[in-house]
């Protein structure tokens, strides 16, 4: 399929393919160490591996269950933020947070796969998601301000990606959406992450466009940490091309460890409390883990959707995250091509949802909002003329 023939639809509905692949491939191995997932599963290829936790008892894994295709809070999060959009008809910012997303989250029940229940999707959540729902409803704060003080994670970029297809080909205009959306939810290197990966997915629509392509867009307009992190993480790919997944796993985290100081211990334990550390805290140095890596497994794989997913989860760590943005960005890319119909079939099935009516659904709400951003750049670009048109020649003159 050449880019002349992809659709805007279809990519979009590949886009959402790859959010729920990833993440459903990644769900059953994640907060393992890519040692842990060699040893218990080889490697995971399948929607069908098994949760290392599902022999735990209920309470031990707080009643829920993954594995054989379900999604976690990434998918659903960004289901619910294509919903906002299709509430609201436009653009966002940081009110939205406030206002249409602590609905999404709090008032609107659905159907959660992981507890097997319908549930508002705040009952899933990890804490520094439910910080939305704290800071706004219930300390009603100035909604740009939402994010101060919550815990600086990938929370914030795992659900973006649908700010990146109501810019799609304008990388800046989508980095700038989701920083003005998502400071309503995250501060610093976790804000930064999700204009990031924003940008990412609105340069993954542009035609003929290659992964080392996207790379670009999103160094040249990243800041600080998460600038450096992918800069590095794709110094490292393109010397390691060809190397044994072990070994260019061992490499990106030695070189994502000056940007994020958590390694491999990721999981929250009684013996954790007080324990003094630099993870998760605000600052201009530090950086997401989870789309340096996502975009160094899309580099050394040249792009590969499926491939690079797969090398992705199998790192270890916060492998879901890892498998929705490689999966939203390469879908993007490729279009509709990559979908596998097993696994839409799985997926949808069971997740109880149908991604391909959803995706159609929020590309009508985009393409109505990029021609409501035409008809206002044309009207803008109308009055410049008759403005200047009607200026004294002296007054265009600078002194």
């Amino acid at each position: 399929m050449n880019d002349a023939t992809k659709s805007f639809r279809g990519r979009v509905r590949a886009m959402l393919h790859g959010i729920a692949l990833g993440d459903a491939l990644g769900a059953p191995v994640e907060k393992l160490s890519a040692a842990e997932i060699r040893a218990r599963y080889g490697r995971v290829t399948s929607l069908d591996a098994r949760w290392h936790k599902m022999d735990l008892p209920p309470e031990a894994r707080n009643h829920r269950v993954r594995g054989n295709g379900i999604v976690t809070d990434d998918t659903l999060m960004t289901l619910a933020l294509m919903d906002l959009y299709a509430e609201a008809g436009r653009h966002l910012d940081a009110w939205d947070m406030a206002d249409g997303m602590v609905r999404q989250i709090a008032w609107i029940p659905r159907w959660i796969p992981e507890m097997q229940r319908e549930a508002n999707l705040i009952d899933r959540l990890f804490y520094p998601e439910k910080w939305i729902f704290q800071r706004h409803q219930l300390a009603s704060c100035d909604p740009r301000q939402g994010g101060i003080g919550n815990m600086v994670n990938c929370g914030a970029a795992m659900y973006i990606a649908p700010v990146g297809v109501v810019n799609a080909c304008d990388p800046r205009a989508a980095y700038n959406e989701a920083i003005s959306f998502a400071q309503g939810h995250q501060e610093s290197f976790g804000l930064e992450a999700a204009g990031a990966f924003a940008a990412a997915v609105a340069a993954a629509f542009i035609p003929g466009i290659s992964i080392g392509g996207i790379v670009e867009q999103v160094i040249a307009h990243s800041k600080d940490g998460t600038r450096e992190a992918i800069r590095t993480i794709a110094e490292v790919a393109k010397d390691m091309k060809g190397a044994d997944h072990a070994n260019v796993v061992a490499a990106f985290h030695q070189a994502i460890a000056p940007f994020s100081p958590m390694g491999d211990d990721v999981n929250h334990t009684a013996e954790r409390a007080g324990r003094l550390t630099n993870a998760y805290q605000p600052s201009r140095l530090g950086s997401i883990e989870e789309l340096p890596i996502a975009l160094g497994f899309a580099l050394i794989n040249g792009g590969a959707f499926r491939k690079s997913i797969e090398d992705g989860i199998n790192s270890g760590r916060d492998t879901d995250s890892i498998g929705v943005m490689a999966g939203a960005i390469l879908g993007a890319m490729h279009g509709e091509s990559v979908i596998g119909e097993a696994d839409r079939a799985t997926l949808d099935n069971a997740n109880r949802m149908d991604l391909v009516a959803s995706a159609d659904r929020f590309v009508d709400v985009a393409v109505s909002i990029m021609h409501a951003d035409r008809e206002k750049r044309e009207a803008a670009e109308r009055a410049r003329d008759t403005l200047l048109a009607a200026a004294p020649a002296a007054s265009l003159v600078t002194l």
